[in-house]
């Protein structure tokens, strides 16, 4: 398989399939396909792993794609603006916040993966249920924002903006850390929390998250205005006189 990822903000990736492979990727996520490229839904891993994925908050089925008659191309894209990013999966696990995944080689299996420190559970900004990346392939992942890769040695240590981070390989460790000072936690703007991410390892983090995007747009978008529930020209002229 070749791919290539193409865009700034609103990126999309495609993928180069030989007649033999096969892809899969989350229902609704593809944009565009050769005319020799067959689409299958199907409930991967069967029922229970199905359901996994919808506490994921991913699709019941996902849709399998493969070339018929030579080689053909498909290509995805996120549903927020932002960077789709390629993660080679070569049998090592790799934790995802939930949503993050777009599509993957055959070869590549995704499942559900549990907070497992109540301080992560609660003040983590990711929540409860993560996905977990197994296997062998390429699979590719989108967040909101540009995506910021490091690869942390033992002992080594960062501290990220609560709800910021996008990914890290399992054998690195991710904590819940209290913000020191009164006045920094209530006036600082940063909140109460930080995410503590040791190494060694490689994490992933994004400079803009979707629920910051969506607050920095609410100002700005239409609000449905009320209205008495009168109807007809009696209610129209009422509403007025009222001044509703």
């Amino acid at each position: 398989m070749k791919y290539k990822i193409t865009g700034d903000n609103l990126q999309i990736v495609t993928l180069e399939l030989s007649e033999g492979e096969k892809v899969y990727g989350e229902a609704g996520s593809m944009v565009y396909m050769s005319s020799n490229m067959k689409m299958e839904a199907k409930a991967r891993g069967g029922i229970l792993k199905s359901i996994g994925r919808k506490f994921m908050g991913e699709t019941f089925f996902m849709t399998e794609f493969y070339p018929t008659n030579g080689n053909g191309y498909v290509a995805f894209a996120g549903n927020a603006p932002g960077k789709i990013k390629a993660i080679e999966i070569d049998g090592k696990e790799f934790i995802v916040q939930k949503d993050a995944f777009l599509c993957a080689e055959d070869g590549v299996e995704l499942s559900v993966a549990f907070q497992k420190r109540l301080g992560s559970i609660f003040f983590g900004g990711e929540g409860f249920i993560l996905e977990r990346l197994t296997g062998r392939g390429t699979a590719f992942i989108h967040a909101c924002g540009d995506l910021i890769e490091m690869d942390l040695k033992e002992g080594e240590s960062v501290k990220v903006d609560t709800g910021s981070v996008v990914g890290w390989e399992s054998s690195v460790d991710y904590d819940i850390s209290r913000v020191k000072g009164i006045k920094t936690i209530f006036f600082g703007g940063e909140g109460l929390f930080l995410t503590t991410l040791k190494g060694p390892g490689k994490i992933i983090i994004q400079s803009m998250t979707l629920h910051n995007l969506a607050s920095a747009l609410a100002p700005f978008l239409p609000r449905q205005q009320q209205t008495s529930g009168r109807s007809g020209v009696l209610g129209t002229f009422l509403d007025e006189t009222l001044g509703k």
